[in-house]
């Protein structure tokens, strides 16, 4: 399983603050927005994993993450000239993709819960084993900003829509899917929306024409915060800051997850660990 962070775009709802960064290096309390999304992956077990960003924006993503070596992963970068849709991600990836089951996350999105990880492996298990696509539902009292999925108990989806005036069900979409291998040829077939982009909605109506479209809920208690606005960051901000200070723990923290998992070893950690003056730093030394 390969992983891919969409961190493009222009970020116009979060205008002037990002008329000269992307949005994805804004900060989300300590850490920069794109770290909650490679943390997402890490934690379901993907190592190789491609930044899909503007010309202008790469290079400061390549000067934030590097190869991704010392975290013992492997990441990659690809340009995305101009936005034209979420799909779009699977034909410019093409080439890093090539014929694997892949996981898309998009780079303003936090999940956090207990458990997340099982459930992230479970999913990632289930894309790389079987055919089909994988979506989550989050439940939400008004999901009618977002995309929205109606499934059955077994988790087969029965209808999915976007931003609905009267949504088919309380479950919303989080930004982040996993496909089997026929994602990147399913996305040569869309066509251009009456916005001239390829929906992701599309994509999944194709999986779900197959029966072949699949939901797992998030359970209670989970968080899912999508940092697009300025009162959501602002929201994403005062949630990390709440939990991280009540217990103690970080969240969306790269360095812990890589050593959890075993990708780097004491030193390597305490390597990181040094180039952080600050609590976060003492965080990581804590770790050994």
């Amino acid at each position: 399983m390969k992983g891919i962070i969409l961190a493009g775009g222009t970020g116009s709802r979060l205008h002037p603050a990002t008329l000269a960064t992307s949005k994805q290096l804004l900060p989300v309390f300590d850490k920069p927005m794109v770290y909650y999304p490679l943390s997402t992956l890490l934690l379901a077990g993907i190592r190789d994993i491609l930044l899909v960003s503007t010309p202008v924006d790469l290079p400061r993503f390549q000067a934030l993450l590097g190869t991704g070596e010392d975290l013992g992963i492997s990441l990659s970068y690809q340009e995305q000239k101009e936005p034209k849709g979420i799909a779009e991600v699977f034909t410019l990836a093409e080439k890093f993709i090539d014929n694997s089951p892949i996981a898309l996350i998009l780079g303003d999105n936090l999940l956090y819960g207990d458990g997340l990880h099982s459930i992230l492996g479970q999913v990632s298990s289930l894309a790389s084993e079987k055919e089909g696509a994988f979506i989550f539902g989050y439940r939400m009292q008004d999901p009618s900003r977002y995309g929205v999925v109606d499934l059955t108990k077994d988790g087969l989806v029965i209808a999915v829509e976007e931003k609905p005036i009267k949504p088919l069900s309380p479950y919303a979409i989080p930004g982040i899917y996993f496909y089997d291998a026929h994602a990147t040829s399913y996305a040569k077939m869309l066509q251009p929306s009456k916005r001239g982009e390829l929906e992701i909605t599309d994509l999944h109506q194709m999986y779900l024409q197959k029966k072949k479209l699949f939901c797992q809920v998030l359970p209670k208690g989970f968080a899912w915060l999508d940092a697009g606005t300025p009162s959501a960051l602002l929201e994403a901000s005062f949630f990390v800051k709440t939990m991280q200070e009540r217990q103690g723990l970080q969240i969306g923290c790269i360095e812990e997850i890589a050593y959890e998992k075993g990708y780097i070893t004491v030193d390597a950690l305490k390597d990181r660990a040094r180039k952080y003056n600050n609590s976060y730093g003492k965080y990581l030394f804590s770790l050994v």
